[in-house]
């Protein structure tokens, strides 16, 4: 028996309640870049329903150790957000400063200069190349990242400071990497920390996030969300700092606190 067909108007109401999970449900598709002669590969999610403006970009980078389809599982930035282009770049082999030191493990590279600068260039060519094949809002473009991860958003601040426009590094150390102070734009910064942290230390990372509130003027501290503390800026580039009680791995909760804030805070000026 054939199957009976519904009403034309149900069919457009099913999929008007059915769009947004469709968009939501996009998964991550692997992608390869060429730097100085060398394949990086990482995942990309682009949005189904793209803004008219454009895309945001979010590039999210994972911890020393880890990989880019553990980044798309644990941040998901490309569920909390899906009107977004999500990139999920895999590191390479680096030595750690922490732990691996014979860099048996793939990381990003910890300082300007570092490992030839492959992972800026890296970035400069994930950014090329969306540009090309894409149509994206560059005035909102962010990054995020755990542990190495989030110390190399604080190196993207640093050097590649002009194009972003905010960051959300999660359990990392950056304040040599801000030391510049007259070459550093203000930029709105999410840190999330965990007071147990045994590898990258919560004082280190008071350290990092006091220089970061230098840098941004941002004064004191207000709720903005369940554990989180909004500075506000005077210079429109607020900090907020997310403080949960646990310790170096990445929390459950950080992903839709990091897609709201960098949805919040674009760069100003037209699209």
């Amino acid at each position: 028996m054939p199957r009976p067909r519904l009403p034309r108007i149900l069919l457009f109401l099913a999929g008007a309640v059915l769009a947004p999970w469709a968009a939501a449900a996009a998964e991550p598709a692997p992608v390869t870049w060429t730097v100085d002669g060398v394949a990086r590969e990482g995942l990309l999610v682009l949005p189904a329903a793209p803004p008219a403006a454009g895309a945001p970009v979010v590039l999210v980078f994972h911890g020393h150790g880890g990989t880019a389809r553990n980044a798309a599982r644990s941040f998901a930035l490309h569920r909390h957000w899906p009107e977004a282009i999500v990139v999920y770049p895999q590191g390479l082999n680096t030595p750690g400063r922490l732990t691996d030191p014979e860099g048996r493990r793939p990381g990003w590279q910890h300082a300007a200069g570092g490992q030839g600068d492959r992972d800026l260039k890296l970035v400069d060519e994930i950014l090329a190349r969306l540009q090309r094949e894409h149509r994206f809002d560059e005035r909102r473009i962010h990054a995020t990242g755990h542990s190495n991860g989030g110390g190399f958003t604080y190196l993207l601040w640093a050097q590649r400071g002009g194009v972003f426009a905010s960051f959300a590094p999660s359990a990392a150390g950056g304040a040599a990497l801000l030391a510049a102070r007259g070459r550093l734009e203000p930029r709105p910064v999410l840190h999330v920390a965990g007071r147990a942290d045994a590898l990258v230390t919560f004082a280190a990372q008071e350290r990092t996030i006091a220089r970061v509130r230098e840098l941004n003027r941002a004064g004191p501290g207000e709720p903005w969300a369940p554990g989180c503390t909004i500075h506000p800026s005077a210079v429109g580039a607020p900090v907020v700092t997310f403080v949960h009680e646990g310790g170096h791995a990445f929390p459950a909760a950080a992903p839709p606190l990091i897609a709201r804030f960098l949805r919040e805070h674009p760069r100003p000026g037209p699209p």
